[in-house]
Parts: structure tokens; C-alpha cells; sequence
């Protein structure tokens, strides 16, 4: 008598950002649990998804722990990979595997990779900014570490909401573009609220004396806003299509360069 094959069960989320819905699977129950914390308000009840994964948890040692994420193209599969995760995405099949530690932090890395993917074959990006909506309009706030991202959300007043104080979610819409809630938070260690709105402005951070806002040209608003864009692949195609992107942003979007102090009143400016 044949034996009969171990079923063993697998439990599912599906994760949405930006419109897109990927699944993730995995057999134990209790990181499904840290999946669905850490992704609160971005869990779909849906069973579609766009894109779908399968988690192993392993201890991973397969890379030099000091080494940056390396994300390369071979035979139609994207290759991901960092000391504390290795992942493989067959975009034609909407299939891949990602083997982790236990941990967010991982999948974390790996939701950006593939939507960097995603988006840079869209017409978007992720930016290294906070962003957030005011009277139906979508204001963004990039800069270096320290320029004031986690500051000027802390500030918000009631009538704003945040979309996230780390890593904005970017997508041309019409004549325009449209900026989306995202789960990568920064210090404030707040999720975004799951919603959109139409990009107002971009301002480019600095601190300063006094709360100062001045229009930058095309050419260095371009330059500011690529040195804030985030893409990991090597690949000549895809960088090409994320760096059209950022200039056709830039001819579509005003760009500020706000000077601020860490007060409040900074908002009265932004409008």
C-alpha cells in the first residue's frame, strides 16, 4: 500500500503597498503572526495576489555579514541577497522563495527590492523621504540621515497624515504622480496610514536658523532627487528607466528647498 505524503500546512498574508498585493507563505504559524504585527493596516483579507512567495527560515550563511545587499538578473530570475537573507523572483512566473531569519527586518529588505522592480517598469520609485497629506495633497520631505525627516513628521499637526517618516512610495498617475502609505518606517517607528494622494511638492531638507523655503531649478532639483531615490539591481535597462523617471518628476512636480527649525510653525508653510 502506497504511503500517504505529509501535508504540511502552510499559512498565508498578502501584503499591499502601493496597490500592489504579494503574497507570503510559510508553515509556521508563528511568524505569520510577526508578519501580520508588523504589516498592520497593509494585510489584506483578499486571497488575490499579484506576486507570491514562499518563506523558509533558516540561519542563513551564505554571505559576509558586513557585505551590502547585492541584487542581480539571471535567465529571467532576480537573485537577492544579504547576510541575513537570499531570495530568487521569477517575475514572468509572479513566483519566487526567499530564505531568512525570523525576523521583519528581512522581509522588510525584500518587499523594497521587488517593489523597486515593480515601480521602475511603472514609471515610479522609492524615495529616502518622509511624506504625508495635507487638505487632500501629498507633500514629501527627503534628505540625508539626519536632515529632518523623523523631526518634520514629529511635528505634524492633527490635520496631517503620515504616509511614512522613511521610505515614500512613488507612482506617475496622469499628468502627474501619486504617493502611497508604506510599512518602512524610520525612527518615529510608526506605520504609514494605507492610503494615497497626489504629490503637491517635494522639499529638500536642511536645517537651519529659521523656517526658509526657496524654489531650486530643475537641474538640482533632479540632482537632489536622485540622490534620495532607492534602487538596488545593477542593471543598465531598468536604472536608465528610474533615472527618465526622476527627470520626468522633476519637470512635473514643484521642488522646494525648505530650511527649517525643529518648531511646529514650520507647517504654517505647508500648505
Amino acid at each position: 500500500m502506497p504511503e500517504l505524503a505529509l501535508q504540511v500546512e502552510r499559512y498565508s498574508a498578502v501584503i499591499v503597498i502601493g496597490d500592489v498585493a504579494i503574497r507570503v507563505n510559510t508553515r509556521d504559524s508563528s511568524f505569520l503572526d510577526l508578519l501580520q504585527q508588523r504589516y498592520s493596516g497593509f494585510v489584506s483579507a483578499e486571497s488575490g495576489a499579484e506576486f507570491e512567495f514562499d518563506v523558509e527560515l533558516v540561519e542563513p550563511t551564505f554571505a559576509d555579514p558586513d557585505a551590502e545587499v547585492n541584487v542581480s538578473h539571471h535567465s529571467g530570475r532576480w537573485l537577492m541577497e544579504r547576510a541575513d537573507f537570499r531570495a530568487e523572483w521569477n517575475p514572468a512566473e509572479r513566483s519566487g522563495v526567499i530564505h531568512q531569519k525570523a525576523n521583519p527586518y528581512s522581509m522588510d529588505a525584500v518587499l523594497r527590492i521587488v517593489h523597486t522592480l515593480v515601480l521602475a517598469k511603472q514609471g515610479g520609485f522609492l524615495l529616502h523621504s518622509a511624506s504625508a497629506i495635507r487638505n487632500g495633497k501629498a507633500f514629501l520631505f527627503a534628505g540625508v540621515s539626519g536632515a529632518g525627516k523623523t523631526t518634520i513628521s514629529g511635528l505634524a499637526p492633527g490635520d496631517v497624515t503620515l504616509l511614512t517618516d522613511e521610505i515614500s512610495y512613488l507612482r506617475k498617475h496622469d499628468e502627474g504622480y501619486v504617493a502611497y502609505g508604506t510599512p518602512f518606517t524610520g525612527e518615529l517607528a510608526r506605520l504609514g496610514e494605507n492610503t494615497s494622494a497626489p504629490v503637491a511638492a517635494l522639499y529638500l531638507l536642511t536645517k537651519g536658523p529659521e523656517n526658509r523655503i526657496e524654489p531650486v531649478a530643475v537641474t538640482d532639483a533632479a540632482r537632489g532627487l536622485l540622490g534620495n531615490v532607492l534602487f538596488f539591481a545593477e542593471d543598465p535597462k531598468l536604472v536608465h528607466r528610474v533615472f527618465q523617471t526622476a527627470c520626468d518628476f522633476v519637470h512635473r512636480v514643484p521642488v522646494y528647498r525648505l530650511t527649517f527649525m525643529p518648531d511646529a510653525r514650520v507647517w504654517e508653510m505647508i500648505q
